[in-house]
């Protein structure tokens, strides 16, 4: 990226969050939302859309895949489902930018379509490990060519059927899990994956929305190839991955007393509430409801003082995404809080424990990382300039360490924070954060 590209965020020292707000729509949800929308018979109306790079990758994926699809407009979208072999060779590569739930997921829906396809990325998605769908996938009679490196671009070459596996996850992954019951609905028998812990389960929620029945038992998900999917109504929730940070924000910050509104509290994301708590931090669960499948509620959330903790294993999965604001709020913490169990966090968007790790030693904070997880010791946060590597959740944790910093915090690299956030920093400033984004000249 050169020089002139750099968006970069700076904000300044304190302050406090406070109001109601509404973060945007869940992303996970929204790229499920296009996917079993277009392959669904009928027309699926979407309320809630997240408008942010990734989710829009996915949209445009299945708009060159022949797809009519109307929108995004304030969030909503229609779609006229071509049913589950209506899709069309596109004119050429599908780029999916810095998304990896579009690419893992879609190499699974797209295995078994009998159609030559190429899924590219952007550099950062083009060097995250993609074996660990391709491999289970070739055991399932898929043929999908990566670089030597396990890389994408990905080349799916059509085959004439799938057929069914029954597969242990080595790592507890959504997304791989996602990928190959996708793969599923295009093979003979039944597809049988098991979890080695629970992860976000959106796939087999919106499946069962859609009409097409999954199984759950235990740590077992399954379905039989060859059904149908039949279209609905979405309406998606705020995204708590996106909520974290205001739950961090508002817990650290003296005087801060913040609603955030319509938040999904799905049972397999919820480990950033969960840690909070166990940390010390008061915040109250609100108007519960249940949504298309999918529970919601609001988050009230007010200062606290916070303790180090060891974070529970069993949380980790629940949480993968959130912990770059979670290390936030460690730091913040009176005492020693020690993750473990979290290598996950070495092939996200960036290497997320290194990275954290280098940012919080550059703001005075004593965080020693580890192969599976870091050590973070609470203590005062000093004012300074962090690299966020082009990693939206990075840059947006470190913007909500300003509130108890000493001096103003400049973020490098923040362009993709719309990939997941779009508006972040006006909804930031609107509850109280100093902050400002500039382009470098």
């Amino acid at each position: 990226m050169s020089s002139a590209d750099n968006l970069i965020f700076h904000v300044r020292p304190g302050g406090c969050l406070t109001g109601n707000m509404r973060v945007p729509g869940d992303k996970s949800i929204s790229h499920r939302s296009i996917m079993l929308g277009s392959l669904a018979e009928g027309t699926t109306h979407i309320r809630g859309f997240l408008e942010g790079e990734d989710s829009l990758a996915t949209l445009q994926a299945f708009r060159e895949l022949g797809v009519d699809i109307e929108g995004p407009a304030d969030g909503e979208v229609t779609i006229q489902g071509v049913g589950m072999h209506g899709l069309k060779a596109p004119a050429g590569v599908l780029d999916l930018g810095n998304s990896g739930t579009s690419m893992r997921l879609l190499v699974g829906l797209l295995a078994g379509q009998g159609l030559a396809l190429t899924l590219v990325g952007d550099r950062s998605l083009s060097g995250r490990p993609m074996r660990r769908v391709t491999d289970p996938l070739a055991a399932m009679g898929a043929r999908v060519e990566t670089t030597e490196q396990g890389t994408a671009p990905l080349k799916i070459q059509p085959v004439e059927e799938l057929t069914a596996i029954d597969y242990r996850l080595p790592v507890a992954s959504a997304q791989i899990k996602s990928c190959l019951l996708l793969a599923g609905l295009y093979a003979s028998g039944t597809t049988r994956i098991t979890e080695p812990a629970p992860t976000r389960d959106h796939t087999e929620r919106m499946l069962s929305g859609f009409g097409y029945p999954v199984v759950k038992e235990g740590a077992t998900v399954s379905l039989n190839g060859g059904g149908k999917l039949t279209a609905c109504d979405i309406d998606i929730p705020a995204d708590i991955s996106s909520a974290a940070f205001f739950l961090v924000g508002a817990t650290i910050a003296s005087g801060s007393d913040l609603l955030l509104k319509h938040v999904g509290i799905n049972p397999t994301r919820d480990g950033v509430i969960n840690i909070l708590r166990l940390m010390g931090a008061d915040i109250e669960i609100l108007n519960r409801q249940d949504v298309g499948g999918e529970p919601v509620a609001d988050l009230r959330v007010r200062a606290a003082r916070l303790r180090g903790i060891a974070i529970p294993v069993d949380q980790v999965p629940l949480a993968i995404d959130e912990f770059p604001a979670l290390f936030v709020a460690a730091a913040c913490a009176e005492g020693t809080t020690v993750l473990t169990g979290a290598e996950e966090l070495r092939v996200k968007e960036s290497d997320r424990i290194q990275v954290m790790a280098d940012g919080l030693q550059a703001l005075g904070v004593d965080a020693t990382p580890t192969p599976d997880g870091i050590v973070i010791q609470g203590g005062p946060i000093r004012g300074g300039r962090v690299g966020s590597h082009g990693d939206h959740r990075i840059a947006m944790a470190f913007a909500m360490a300003a509130l108890r910093a000493e001096g103003e915090i400049v973020i490098d690299d923040c362009s993709n924070v719309n990939t997941s956030f779009p508006g972040f920093v006006a909804l930031a400033a609107s509850a109280g954060l100093a902050i400002e984004s500039k382009k470098e000249n």
